[in-house]
């Protein structure tokens, strides 16, 4: 078991934003949040990763809840990547990257080999090494996402959590990011949950898709079993028709969109 989380309430001031009775998120496997803007998906991401205090409930990593975790120990074990992170202006991608290797550091002790090794890894596997010494403010949307996923990378967490990794990216780029943590998943074991806007890369990429909707988990369950026109419905108040895909031994389900004739689906 990696992540449990047992009777969580969320909450910002007095209004509830995620209530859930049991999450279990196991080892080893891609789990896609899915559902309309504003129904919980990032902060419920942000409890999983000890960056929000729960209202009520518990959120335990190994059976020990995150809050008894000294800080680095659980950031050598869980890594997050929230939405729209901020760096300094002037701060190279080389430098940013570093950053993710501070759980592996002493208080004293500067950059190892390993240290120096590892973010040399984290950028070629994001494709951005030709950007190491650019600062970060100089750098595109999508290149400021990979430069942040490189971070990430670098932290060498088992636990990857993603909040719309994806943002600011083309379909060239979305797609070399989903085929890199695919591959990250299945050499290392790795396991990963991320926030994702698109239901079909959802269905093509993840073990298990969690469908939210007004703070709950509506649908539970690998993509055959939850990825279908009536969850694009009642999520998205979309009209949709499910086509089954086979690719690379796997049958995906995907959901492509049907005229509205002008009208409002809503």
């Amino acid at each position: 078991m990696t992540l449990h989380a047992t009777r969580l309430t969320l909450a910002y001031g007095q209004h509830t934003i995620v209530d859930i009775p049991e999450l279990r998120l196991e080892r080893g496997k891609v789990s896609c949040l899915v559902g309309p803007n504003g129904c919980g998906k990032s902060t419920l991401l942000k409890a999983l990763g000890g960056l929000l205090r729960p209202a009520s409930g518990t959120v335990r990593l190994d059976e020990r809840p995150l809050s008894d975790w000294e800080p680095k120990a659980l950031a050598r074990r869980l890594a997050s990547l929230p939405q729209s992170p901020s760096a300094p202006d002037d701060i190279s991608v080389r430098q940013l990257v570093g950053h993710g290797r501070y759980p592996h550091q002493d208080l004293l002790g500067g950059a190892s080999a390993e240290d120096r090794a590892v973010v040399d890894w984290a950028l070629s596997a994001t494709s951005i090494a030709h950007l190491r010494e650019r600062r970060f403010a100089t750098l595109s949307g999508g290149e400021r996402q990979r430069a942040w996923l490189a971070m990430t990378l670098a932290q060498q967490a088992e636990i990857l959590l993603l909040d719309e990794p994806t943002t600011y990216m083309d379909m060239g780029h979305q797609v070399e990011l989903l085929e890199l943590l695919a591959s990250l998943q299945r050499r290392h074991g790795l396991t990963v949950v991320m926030v994702l806007h698109d239901i079909n890369q959802a269905s093509q990429y993840a073990d298990r898709v969690l469908a939210m909707y007004e703070g709950r988990i509506l649908a539970d369950g690998t993509p055959r079993e939850v990825v279908d026109s009536h969850l694009t419905e009642r999520l998205f108040g979309l009209r949709t028709e499910r086509i089954d895909r086979e690719i690379e031994g796997r049958r995906i389900p995907y959901c492509l969109p049907l005229p509205t004739n002008g009208a409002n689906a809503h």
